[in-house]
């Protein structure tokens, strides 16, 4: 019965060394998510600009020109060519500890895949975060571009390599349509597979356009404004998109944080109670044997 009882009180305080570390991480993970939300907000506002402002060139074009089609031919970010091959990035974690963030993404990528392409030859795969190389290439899937090692609040000078590459692969038409897939951050228990277009960008509507007291003046011409500006508008949502899977990367940690200390909790709870049974019970069998030796004396 001592052993049983050292070996519990052993369990119990492994398990409370456990919760201590699980909780630090939980807090870590909180302080990070703190960050990366106010990240997130301060990179919309920038977001929401350069779109109002590529949708207002946009707008100018398509009042110039009066054609769609026109607009298209003056820029192929805008061009929607026959769909031979698509581009996919995947934002995964590179460690684990996150509960079901990367499985939850991989295997609807998987599905995703399955279904949409008949041969590996129609996409191509480019991937942020180790989970999701060493996934892919363990399953023979040839992988175009890789990014490890992402830092917790990811700047864009980090990210810029495989941004601009996207971008210049598409406009070489290595890939015809570009889509960005990770978990969307919509609170620190709930995140959300999302499956977002690039490119082409063909979500620019001018009827959204901003009208303005003062038109702008342009220094060179509006199309070549659009030339430089419509790459920056494109790494942007890919770099937003990044921002957005790093804030629901750090939710998915501190919720996993949160659950294993609470599961430790609830172990040191039973390990306690199971404890006290059995110091109970070698109490009263102590007892039982002290009075049953008094009566023999007798």
């Amino acid at each position: 019965m001592a052993a049983s009882l050292n070996e519990i009180r052993d369990r119990i305080a492994s398990t409370k060394k456990t919760g201590q570390i699980t909780k630090a991480m939980q807090m870590v993970s909180a302080s990070k998510l703190t960050k990366s939300e106010t990240n997130s907000k301060q990179f919309q506002i920038y977001a929401s600009k350069i779109r109002e402002l590529v949708t207002h060139i946009v707008a100018g074009q398509l009042t110039d020109v009066n054609s769609v089609e026109k607009l298209k031919q003056l820029n192929p970010m805008l061009v929607r060519r026959p769909v031979k091959r698509t581009a996919y990035i995947v934002i995964t974690s590179d460690g684990g500890l996150v509960g079901n963030y990367n499985s939850s993404i991989l295997k609807q990528m998987m599905t995703m895949l399955q279904e949409d392409h008949d041969s590996s030859n129609e996409y191509v795969m480019i991937t942020i975060g180790g989970t999701g190389a060493d996934f892919f290439n363990t399953r023979g899937i040839d992988i175009a571009y890789e990014l490890r090692n992402l830092s917790d609040q990811p700047s864009f000078e980090e990210v810029r390599k495989i941004v601009n590459l996207t971008t210049s692969m598409f406009q070489n038409e290595v890939f015809d349509e570009l889509y960005v897939c990770y978990n969307h951050h919509v609170n620190s228990l709930t995140s959300q597979f999302r499956v977002e277009k690039m490119l082409p960008i063909s979500d620019l509507d001018p009827g959204e356009a901003t009208e303005y007291e003062q038109e702008y003046i342009f220094e060179p011409s509006e199309e070549e404004i659009l030339e430089e500006l419509l790459p920056q508008y494109a790494e942007s949502l890919i770099y937003g998109a990044i921002v957005d899977a790093k804030t629901a990367e750090h939710a998915a940690g501190m919720t996993a944080m949160q659950t294993a200390s609470d599961n430790a909790n609830n172990i040191i709870n039973d390990l306690t109670t199971s404890y006290n049974r059995a110091r109970q019970g070698a109490i009263t069998q102590e007892i039982t044997e002290i009075v049953g030796g008094a009566a023999a004396l007798e």
